[in-house]
Formats: structure tokens, sequence, C-alpha cells
């Protein structure tokens, strides 16, 4: 009989995937890990080492930042600074603004850049240029960073550079292939903003939404050195078929690049990076690590697969499936009940004209798989509280969810073929609704069997 009933596994796991959001809350980890004593600002590393930065080496003290979490991590950052803090400004998405005492918050699109994320990037970029070497500058990342802070090179237009992303989100482009192009369109992202900032000392507190935290792809690496080059974009291009899809400018502009007749972005040894300081304050792992806690702690045999899952969202969703089914069959790799975790980020192919994300896709592709199963649940949503061009988090689904669907008239393969899980959820009061989390680790999927 199991020891827990479907609705106990189904409002657990929403629990816990809340808390598990919280886990990574990005005002808390900066509030945990930087502090001042006596004019110092001390920064906790991984919680074995220090970083101290003498406060009275510094004339001036300036806030920027940009991503979905950015205005909570400048509430943190005004609450441990006060008014040391000379200005401040940052970008943020619509909807996802705090109240701030000495910042201005610009509220901006998000995944595709629009005007005021353009006004955004340029006044950073302006109060960067008047920064001198005895300024300090405190630089916010967070997931949706690249989009909200976009300042296309001369010559290429924002229109343009919108039109370029929604084809790599189309094609299905994974993040770091977005962000090798976007890059090297740019004038502040691929380490361009360390030098904008140069010679100032800058420290960059960062909140990972990429797989395996690698600096110079979270948003777009601004204060990192670039790794890529013009041409691994244009091999980007040519994989996608997209060469003769993009605008003649950004082409031209690429072209020009391949040629060396562009400048590259900002690689390691340059002295633009010798004061700039960049730290991870919250990753994906941390989340999961949280639920898998809180999930054992409530009786789950519970493993973390992976915080790494990328590729095709209904390719990932048969995998957790195949697990889920050779749990109830076998009792490998845990016995019931069992939690199996993953984060990361998948990715959509978009081959329809309907509504959703690439968390509630990945719950309409599981439905099918622990379809028939004596009782499992699928959670997934994404740690931001937005999942596509939703007001979803995810969804969640169990192993009645196609029974249900029938019986309201719902044609679950149809709604999967074309990339319309939301309505499908919708009716069926599954969607995961959170709201804006501020915070953006990337997914965070689970998957229990009892």
């Amino acid at each position: 009989m199991g020891r827990f009933t479907i609705e106990e596994m189904r409002e657990m796991a929403k629990t816990i995937f809340l808390k598990a959001v919280s886990a990574v809350d990005p005002y808390q980890r900066l509030k945990t890990i930087a502090r001042i004593d006596r004019n110092r600002l001390i920064i906790e590393e991984n919680g074995t080492s220090q970083k101290v930065f003498n406060l009275s080496d510094f004339e001036r003290v300036y806030l920027v930042g940009t991503g979905k979490a950015s205005s909570s991590m400048a509430q943190a950052i005004e609450e441990i600074f006060g008014n040391r803090i000379t200005k401040g400004l940052i970008t943020t998405k619509y909807g996802h603004g705090l109240p701030l005492k000495y910042t201005e918050i610009i509220e901006a699109g998000h995944p595709l850049p629009d005007l005021k994320g353009l006004e955004g990037a340029r006044k950073i970029k302006d109060l960067l240029k008047m920064t001198g070497p005895r300024d300090l500058v405190i630089f916010l990342i967070s997931g949706g960073g690249s989009a909200l802070l976009p300042l296309p090179v001369d010559g290429i237009t924002l229109e343009e550079k919108q039109e370029l992303t929604q084809l790599l989100l189309d094609c299905g482009a994974d993040i770091k292939e977005i962000n090798t192009i976007r890059k090297h369109i740019s004038q502040i992202k691929g380490g361009w903003l360390a030098r904008w900032a140069f010679p100032s000392t800058v420290i960059t507190f960062i909140l990972s939404d990429v797989v395996g935290d690698p600096l110079d792809v979270i948003a777009s690496g601004p204060t990192v050195p670039d790794t890529s080059t013009f041409q691994d974009v244009w091999e980007i291009l040519k994989k996608y078929s997209l060469i003769n899809e993009i605008a003649i400018s950004i082409r031209d502009h690429l072209q020009a690049g391949r040629e060396g007749k562009k400048e590259e972005t900002p690689k390691a040894g340059e002295d633009v990076f010798e004061k700039v300081h960049n730290m991870v304050i919250g990753s994906n792992i941390i989340a999961l690590r949280a639920a898998e806690k809180e999930f054992s702690s409530a009786g789950f045999n519970t493993m973390i697969l992976s915080s790494s899952i990328i590729g095709e969202t209904k390719e990932a969703a048969r995998f957790h499936g195949a697990i889920a089914r050779e749990v109830a069959s076998t009792g490998i790799p845990l016995n019931r009940p069992a939690c199996i975790l993953s984060g990361g980020e998948t990715t959509v192919t978009i081959r329809g004209s309907g509504k959703g994300g690439r968390n509630q896709e990945f719950a309409l592709a599981g439905a099918f798989e622990i379809n028939g199963l004596e009782k499992a649940v699928l959670l997934s949503g994404g740690t931001d509280g937005t999942d596509g061009p939703t007001d979803a988090a995810g969804a969640i689904a169990d192993h009645t969810t196609l029974i249900r669907a029938s019986q309201k008239g719902l044609n679950p393969v149809k709604s999967l073929e074309n990339n319309d899980s939301y309505p499908f959820f919708k009716r069926l009061d599954d969607l995961l609704i959170t709201g804006p989390t501020r915070t953006n680790v990337m997914d965070v999927r689970m998957v229990l069997i009892d």
C-alpha cells in the first residue's frame, strides 16, 4: 500500500520545491557570506577562507547589477554597505523590482531584450567609465543578465539582436552557445564590463544559472575573461543553419571578427582583470541538497542524480521515467519510497505553435513515462518562478495525469507535439505557480515513487 497517499506526495513535492528555492535566496546568501567589520569588507569563500578588503582604500563605492535576482541581491548589499554606496544602478525583469534606497532600478524585457534594457546598459557603461583607481564597484549577476543588459556593438540594432535571440531560442541552442554569440556582438558581455570599470577594483557576486557554473557563460561573463572566439560563433551558426538567417549587419560584423578586423573579447592575462574578484554565491546543487535533506527527513530514500542535466527536454523526461519504472519494479537504484532529484537546464526544440516552457513540457512528456505506475509523482520547476513565456514555474504530473486528461477531453499527444503544455496543465489545475522568486539557479526536478 505504501507509506504516502498520492495527495501527500504531490503536496510534499510542491512544498519541498519551494524550500529548495529558498535555499538559494540570494539576499540570504549574501547576508551570510559578506559583512563589514571595522571598515573592512569580509567575504567568506566556501566556508574555508576569507577575502578582506580595506574600505578606507576606496573613495567611492558603486553598485551595479543585472538579472532576475539583482534587486534582492542589491537589497542585501545596501543593508551591508549602507550610506557608503555612492550610486547604484541595476536592471531586472519586469515585476522583479524591490524597494531600494541608494540604487536605481530599471525593469526590462526577458528573454527578449528591449529598449529599457538598452537604456540600463548604456547608463551602466557610462557610470563605469567615470570610475577610477580608488573606486570599488560591486557588480551583481544572476540569471537573465544577458537579456537584461543588451548593448549591441555599433552597427547592430536592438531589433536585429532580438531576432537573433529568438532564432537561437527556437532552434534549441543551449545557453552556452547563445551566450557565446551574444558576447561577440556586445559592448558589455564577454569581459567588456571589466574593461569599462578598469582600473577600479571590482567584486562580482554571481548567482549561477548555468550547468557547471562556468563564470564566462553566466550572464555572458561581463567581468570574466572570454574563452570563445569569433570562429566559435561562426561554427555555432553553421551548426543550426543560421548563417543566412541572421541580419546582414550581424553576419558582416562576425565575418570581420573572423578576419581579425574587429577586436576580440578581452582574454585571460589582460590587465583589465587584475583587480577583478568573481565569486559564486549560489548554484543548482545547493537547491538540490536542500531538497534531498527535506525528502530524507520525510522518510524517502533519496538521491541526487545530477545537477547538470542538459539536452532535449522530452529525452530527459524519458530517462527520468525509465528510472521511475526501474525503482517500481526492482528497487534499483533505491527502494521505495524513493525520491530521484535532478537539476540543470534542458532545451525545447520548438516544432508547434502552442504555449509552454521546458519544465511544463518535461512534466507532460514524463506523464507518459509514469502512466500506469502504482504511485508516482513528477515535478519540474524553474527556480526563478518563470517557465518560458508563461506565469508558471513548471508543472506537476502523476500516474493518473493521462487518465484525468482524457476525462476532460484533452489530447496529451497533440499537446506535446504542439509544444502546448501550459493549457494542458492549466485545465488539470496542475501548473506550479510561485510568482517571481527573485532567484535563479536553473531547474529542479523530482520524481517520487511509493
